[in-house]
């Protein structure tokens, strides 16, 4: 079996393609969820606690300095907390909303376990045979 025929096969299998749909959709729910917490609930997060913008927080560790004849630029160097900030109120967010979608897909596939079926019929040997069995004991 050649490369690209494995390739093929494997590419092909239900769960490639299922993957492959699964992150495409969680990539834009991901936009749309990073979207409503960055422009939705963090302005007035920000306003309640005295109206501080979460992506503006940071640690300056070096202060721009402009360009002189003497020496070159210096850009700053910071640590943007703030910014991980936001990312972690994403992410408590976005795994918030798939547990919901989760558990509402779970609840809709739960189905109530159906009655044991009948015992199959027995086959027209069987049948013959406990026919014969019957037969010979009642002599």
């Amino acid at each position: 079996m050649g490369l690209l025929t494995e390739f093929k096969e494997f590419a092909m299998r239900g769960n490639v393609v299922d993957l492959a749909v699964g992150v495409v959709i969680g990539a834009a729910f991901g936009k749309i969820v990073g979207s409503l917490v960055e422009h939705v609930i963090m302005p007035p997060l920000g306003l309640l606690i005295g109206g501080v913008d979460f992506s503006g927080l940071r640690w300056v560790l070096v202060e721009p300095v402009a360009a002189t004849a003497a020496a070159p630029e210096v850009k700053e160097v910071a640590i943007a907390y703030g910014l991980f900030l936001n990312t972690v109120v994403q992410f408590v967010i976005i795994a918030f909303a798939i547990f919901v979608v989760v558990k509402a897909i779970n609840r809709l596939r739960r189905v109530e376990p159906a009655a044991p079926a009948a015992p199959p019929a027995p086959s027209d040997e069987v049948k013959l045979l406990t026919e014969i069995r019957d037969a010979l004991r009642s002599r």
